[in-house]
């Protein structure tokens, strides 16, 4: 299927050279990073917050101990300016601060003794920090009052049907039933939903006057304050079809509770809010109703106006696409209205970020200041922003926009890749029928081109997920090891533009898989890369990608799949957003449109199977649920063929990112045996 397309290649683009040319202090090159150094040794940034004056920066610093394999999180303060850390909370599971408005208080979630987060607050100067939030199975999102006497707060409203621990009536001695009432019973990394539904509560700071004013069967979230203090934004999926097809709307009610009214018209989704300044209207983050994805997560969005019986007024396209990832199982996207009129927002394209700004009359959107790599969880103050930078060398660092450029506020991971040299980064660009296929190299730190190199092929999750210019443990864990790294973003792939991210759509292991192999079949063509010792991994649409290439193509000499779609037939009835996913990528409903379902699905090709491959599939993943390994492992060993499955327990679809570090170094350590057994001389 992947042929061999007339390609033209691009000069690559050598951003990140030789780790020494960004780090001028190493002089030598220590041993290569293993998974263990990956998973203990990296200190975790995120949630930068300034200041309403804009002089202080607080942020979550995490770090996971090697001898008990606890994550410490705590809330640091600093000056915006620099200068020492100050470590505000006693942890362990402190995260997501936020500035009261009059700067006298930070807020910041902690989890108690059943390990759900709650609303903590202590005075910005220092001193005792209280409990606010008492509720049974914790605090999703949270959100200050304009006068910082309240806070509004998503939580959960259990389920009056199905008493639970905290409930007078629960004896966790006997089994209890759960009954079946929805499609989306489920979400992975959530868990059981049921009939319970997230909901909005405002509470006072001191924990008192706690009140419900919101309800119903869906679910409320990501609430903004409007600054006059009357009403709350928060986002929720209210329509008929919402269970099936993913969809999400912009809802305002007043802070007194009430009937809530939708301000998104019928658009597709909905995934992050703002107020004007004189509460009157609302931005977003927004997707047309027959627009990328409806029906699943988007991944490229637009910013629109929204207002009380108003059609919503456009204000970008996807040249400056925010992401648009929904709530639950992500955080709303972060927008800043300003005073002067400007909204201000992230937007990824071609994987690297900038901050982006248009005004709220219309009109061109302005590049504010561009990053080399990512920027995430963006905090704006009056007149100042800080941001989360991550970067192919290092994960992630505090930075506060100065001008049109970003200041490193605190790197925490400096002393750590001082010792711990990356991998090296270059790009090129393939074109192939007219589209131009971009892709990521990693090389060796200690990259000779007059050697030999066995190659990994890396591909993305989604299929909408896309290789960044980000640090990707994975990738480095096989380079400094002494591979050759090669991620490519196929058609499908966010961040290059609409019609080319939807181009997957109702054409899984099409033009993607073609994609895929021209760029396999260009660095095959340097005299750097082995071709005789090859194999590929991947992840979730990653792990489906890579098990219909071996069913496919037999040039690899090994392969490993993490969490893969194997049989979309049985996905499409399993997975917490099967219906709505399947129906949107696949093209139509499983009934009838089964013959597709099953041509696209890797496991109908196992007899062509000859590559070695090791499987590792979460147990408690149920966006890609268990069943599709099992599947495809019994079908594989009962051909004969050289198959491995590795289960991991308590371990979800997102667990590979933020589950017991245990499991995620023993994925890294399993990774690189498989291929090092199979590849290396």
């Amino acid at each position: 299927m992947a042929g061999s397309p007339r390609t033209t290649i691009t000069n690559p683009v050598a951003r990140y050279r030789h780790p020494d040319h960004l780090h001028p202090e190493r002089k030598s090159l220590p041993s290569p990073l293993t998974a263990h150094d990956l998973t203990y040794g990296l200190v975790a940034v995120s949630s930068p917050t300034l200041s309403p004056d804009g002089k202080r920066i607080a942020y979550a610093r995490s770090t996971t101990s090697p001898e008990t394999h606890k994550t410490d999180s705590r809330v640091i303060v600093q000056e915006a300016t620099g200068g020492k850390a100050i470590s505000f909370t006693s942890g362990p599971g402190d995260s997501i601060p936020k500035w009261s408005p009059d700067g006298g208080q930070i807020a910041f979630l902690r989890k108690d003794d059943a390990g759900y987060d709650q609303v903590w607050v202590i005075p910005a100067n220092g001193g005792e920090a209280w409990q606010v939030t008492k509720r049974i199975r914790g605090v999703v999102d949270y959100a200050w009052s304009p006068n910082s006497s309240r806070l509004v707060v998503s939580a959960d409203v259990p389920d009056p049907e199905e008493p639970g621990p905290g409930s007078s009536d629960y004896d966790d001695t006997i089994p209890h039933s759960r009954s079946v009432h929805r499609i989306r019973y489920t979400y992975d990394s959530v868990g059981w939903r049921g009939e319970k539904y997230r909901h909005l509560f405002t509470i006072g700071v001191d924990g008192s006057d706690e009140k419900q004013i919101t309800d119903g069967a869906w679910d409320d979230m990501a609430p903004v304050w409007s600054p006059d203090g009357s009403r709350i934004a928060f986002v929720s999926g209210r329509r008929p079809d919402h269970d099936t097809r993913w969809r999400s709307e912009a809802y305002v009610v007043s802070a007194d509770g009430g009937e809530s009214q939708c301000w998104s018209g019928d658009l597709g989704s909905v995934s992050g809010l703002d107020w004007s300044p004189d509460s009157s209207r609302l931005c977003a983050v927004v997707t047309e109703l027959d627009g990328a994805y409806v029906g699943a997560q988007s991944y490229q969005g637009v910013v629109a106006l929204l207002g009380p019986d108003k059609k919503p007024e456009f204000l970008t396209d996807e040249d400056a696409a925010p992401d648009s990832l929904s709530p639950p199982t992500f955080r709303a996207i972060e927008l800043n209205w300003s005073d002067d009129g400007q909204i201000r927002f992230l937007a990824t394209f071609k994987g690297q970020t900038a901050l982006y700004g248009v005004s709220s009359t219309g009109g061109a959107v302005s590049t504010i200041a561009s990053a080399e790599g990512t920027l995430a969880s963006i905090s704006h103050s009056s007149s100042n922003a800080v941001a989360v930078l991550g970067t192919p060398d290092s994960p992630a660092r505090v930075v506060l926009l100065d001008g049109e450029n970003w200041k490193t506020v605190t790197d925490d991971n400096k002393e750590f890749f001082a010792t711990h040299p990356p991998a090296a980064m270059e790009k090129f660009t393939l074109e192939r029928a007219g589209l131009g296929i971009e892709s990521r190299v990693m090389l060796p730190p200690d990259f000779d081109p007059a050697q030999k190199y066995p190659l990994i092929l890396e591909i993305h999750g989604g299929p909408n997920g896309a290789f960044l210019d980000a640090f990707t443990p994975d990738h480095h864990l096989m380079a400094t090891n002494g591979y050759v790294v090669l991620a490519v973003n196929p058609r499908g792939s966010s961040t290059y533009g609409m019609d080319f991210m939807t181009a997957v759509f109702g054409d899984w292991g099409g033009e993607d898989f073609a994609d895929i192999m021209a760029a396999v079949d260009e660095m095959a063509s340097h005299p750097y890369i082995d071709s005789d010792r090859m194999g590929l991994h991947g992840y979730s649409y990653g792990g489906f990608m890579t098990t219909w290439i071996i069913g496919h193509d037999n040039r690899f000499k090994a392969a490993m799949a993490g969490a893969p779609v194997t049989n979309l037939s049985s996905f499409y009835g399993t997975s917490d957003i099967g219906v709505s996913f399947g129906e949107r990528q696949i093209g139509g409903r499983r009934m009838d449109e089964l013959e597709t379902f099953l041509f696209r699905s890797p496991i109908s090709y196992v007899k062509d199977v000859d590559t070695p491959l090791l499987i590792i599939h979460g147990e408690s993943d149920v966006r890609v649920p268990m069943e599709q390994s099992e599947q495809y492992y019994v079908s594989l060993k009962r051909l004969g063929k050289t198959i491995e499955f590795v289960r991991f327990p308590d371990f979800s679809h997102l667990s590979k990112r933020s589950g017991h570090p245990v499991l995620r170094q023993e994925y890294g350590d399993r990774m690189l045996a498989w291929f090092d057994g199979y590849l290396k001389p």
